[in-house]
């Protein structure tokens, strides 16, 4: 599994795969539908994203999908311009990357995201609901709760395209609430583990100072211009200390200008 893959959703895409192919190891990144893969020239997970999707509409005829990969990614899936399916565009993927397990790891984990796995581990969203949307997604999988399918109602336990004449679900809805429901556990001791986000200190402003020290340069600047330097130094010192005395009082009693001076 790829090491950017959390553990819960990491726990559940081998589930995922399991269902969808038979089996979770190395070699499952490579099958294709109908595991026909040992009919092909060579593995898929040495060939191109490109490579993969030039050559699904030939396996759709021979084998009658165009399924590939761990996780059974289907042509429209995989590259469909201009539409929500598009998860290479939506990966900003360049469609040159190898078909590797660990690229087949990053993008199952996006369609989860997709299919809202972070509302799921953060107890946003309700396992049937969940189940619902990896039933559109995985049609090895099982809707929890009936509803509407594909091709019509279907009834808890059936594939979401029950009828369509090529998918079933392949495992019982109680499996399936399992694993949630150890899914979610370990989303949990993730974040837990991971503590809480601290803010960084704030560092006290000296924009008060500054302030201050201009005033004062004004304030003399001030007195020269209405040429009342010629004051006596005492006269001019009770001036400034007035105009710093207002200052402080405004200061301490309006928190709007506190706010402003950057003063907590």
């Amino acid at each position: 599994m790829d090491k950017t893959v959390p553990s819960g959703a990491a726990m559940l895409l081998d589930f995922v795969r399991e269902m969808e192919v038979g089996r979770s190891d190395r070699a499952s990144y490579d099958v294709i539908y109908g595991n026909n893969q040992d009919k092909l020239p060579r593995p898929i997970t040495s060939m191109t994203l490109d490579e993969v999707a030039a050559a699904q509409p030939g396996w759709s005829r021979r084998f009658g999908s165009s399924a590939a990969g761990g996780y059974q990614f289907m042509r429209n899936t995989l590259d469909a311009p201009r539409t929500l399916r598009d998860i290479e565009g939506e990966m900003g993927l360049t469609g040159k990357e190898r078909f590797t397990p660990e690229l087949q790891d990053r993008m199952a984990y996006h369609l989860l995201k997709r299919r809202g796995y972070k509302d799921f581990a953060a107890g946003r969203m309700m396992p049937a609901e969940f189940g619902r949307r990896l039933a559109q997604e995985w049609a090895s999988l099982p809707v929890l709760a009936e509803t509407r399918g594909a091709k019509g109602k279907v009834r808890r336990g059936q594939s979401y395209y029950a009828g369509d004449g090529l998918n079933k679900a392949l495992v019982r809805p109680e499996r399936v609430e399992a694993v949630l429901q150890r899914v979610r556990a370990a989303a949990r001791r993730e974040d837990a583990a991971a503590g809480p986000v601290r803010p960084k200190p704030i560092r006290r402003s000296g924009r008060f100072w500054t302030w201050l020290l201009t005033a004062g340069g004004s304030t003399v600047t001030a007195l020269k211009e209405l040429n009342l330097v010629a004051l006596d130094w005492r006269v001019q010192l009770a001036i400034l200390t007035v105009i710093v005395g207002f200052a402080a009082y405004a200061i301490t009693s309006m928190p709007a200008v506190r706010q402003a001076l950057g003063m907590k």
